[in-house]
């Protein structure tokens, strides 16, 4: 959507990102403090998801939870918020005519929250069939798994139900009051915010009444390599599911972001893509993905899926020759055109509705207060050229930190025979 972009700094410390689109039906709201569980003893993990839970409950102007969603829900209105290792965001969405409205009520759930004993156990009792229900997704378990045996904070939400017994309605309270401070806090609204708008936006947030405090710096996590592939067997699941993991150990610049972007749609982003597509070819796979992400001190490379044990060699070796031959820049011009316009396509689609577009400054704004240029993105993709890809792929594999993780239908066995299948990947000569 053809939209603008200020960066608002308030006088309270807090500071986001107002984005203007004009004639937008509604409005959209992100409001993220530094929050997460990493700020937290390992026995208290789940006061911060705790504190989320109850937060957009019971406050100082209406005594009961229901009583205040029914109050933001009454013309439709959306809010939901949520917890990651890092940081807590609260998000609404409601129709333009009531924005003023619904951020008043969300502005006071944020400052004047009651925390009832009653709603701490209900919540309580939410929180346990949530992650018992998460428990069921064999991607999140390996993937928290993995994160642990990488060095990276985390924990596995069969570990999270156990430790949640720990925590009590004061842990709740002494997270909130540690946490919900002005110059912790950050925000992406969105929609047609004209001149006077603004003003009266910005008169909301400076109006909160919360403490000033700090921006919480993200922690400095030492990723390290695998010593043996993480193998979880659960004889109940059919398939192997797998992620292969690789490690920078530093931030990537901005011109290989763009260029990893063009390697995950070379690579599994299609039916037509060099590994997913020739998985498919041969019936080896129904879907495969791969993904980068960063954090503070370094960058990761993942490819995950699930197969069969039978076919999990078969695909390895593809996944092995693809990579080996974006190592040696054995790659058609015809196809990185192809990988360009799909990125650029897809990265226009991702920016239809007022909620997309205030997501794709969310991340890395939340993340270390980046703006990005949504209009210079395209004209960045195009650019890449044939060595940014190879450098990249290569880059992410020099520092020779990483490692296969596998759980389900696997032994030891096989786990050991797999990842020494993709052991070459991080012995290629520099």
């Amino acid at each position: 959507m053809k939209h603008t972009v200020e960066e608002i700094i308030l006088k309270n410390g807090a500071k986001g990102l107002m984005i203007h689109v004009p004639d937008a039906s509604v409005m959209n709201a992100y409001v993220n403090f530094r929050a997460g569980e990493y700020l937290v003893d390992r026995e208290k993990w789940e006061a911060p998801h705790l504190m989320e839970h109850i937060l957009l409950g019971a406050n100082d102007a209406f005594p009961r939870a229901r009583d205040f969603q029914a109050e933001v829900e009454k013309n439709g209105a959306y809010s939901n918020a949520s917890t990651d290792v890092y940081d807590i965001v609260y998000v609404f969405e409601c129709a333009d005519f009531e924005w003023e409205r619904v951020t008043r009520l969300m502005r006071t759930a944020i400052d004047k929250p009651l925390f009832l004993q009653e709603e701490f156990d209900a919540e309580f009792g939410n929180v346990r069939e949530e992650l018992a229900a998460r428990a069921n997704n064999h991607y999140r378990q390996l993937g928290a798994s993995s994160r642990k045996a990488y060095g990276l904070v985390a924990e596995t939400d069969k570990e999270r139900l156990a430790l949640m017994e720990n925590v009590t309605l004061d842990d709740v309270r002494e997270h909130y009051r540690n946490t919900h401070t002005t110059d912790n806090m950050r925000f992406v609204v969105a929609g047609n915010i004209t001149p006077a708008r603004k003003r009266k936006m910005i008169e909301i947030f400076e109006e909160i009444e919360l403490p000033r405090g700090e921006r919480f710096a993200m922690p400095d996590e030492i990723v390290k390599s695998l010593k043996k592939p993480i193998c979880i067997p659960n004889e109940t699941v059919d398939t192997v599911y797998f992620y292969i993991d690789t490690f920078m150990n530093r931030r990537l610049e901005e011109r290989e972001v763009d260029a990893l972007t063009l390697v995950n749609a070379l690579l599994t982003e299609t039916l037509y893509s060099k590994i997913l597509g020739a998985a498919r070819e041969r019936g080896l796979v129904y879907g495969m993905n791969s993904g980068f992400q960063q954090i503070k001190l370094s960058s990761n490379l993942w490819f995950g899926s699930q197969v069969s044990a039978a076919n999990a060699p078969a695909l390895f070796d593809i996944i092995l020759e693809q990579l080996g031959n974006l190592f040696r820049g054995e790659l058609a011009e015809a196809d990185i055109a192809a990988a360009q316009a799909y990125a650029i396509g897809r990265y226009q689609r991702s920016a239809q509705t007022v909620s997309s577009t205030a997501a794709g400054y969310t991340g890395r704004y939340f993340f270390d207060e980046y703006i990005e240029d949504y209009y210079a993105v395209p004209e960045r993709i195009q650019a890449v050229t044939k060595q940014d890809i190879v450098d990249v792929t290569r880059a992410m594999f020099t520092d020779k930190v990483g490692g296969l993780g596998v759980y389900g239908s696997v032994s030891q066995r096989l786990a050991d025979e797999l990842n020494t299948q993709i052991a070459p990947l991080w012995q290629q000569e520099t």
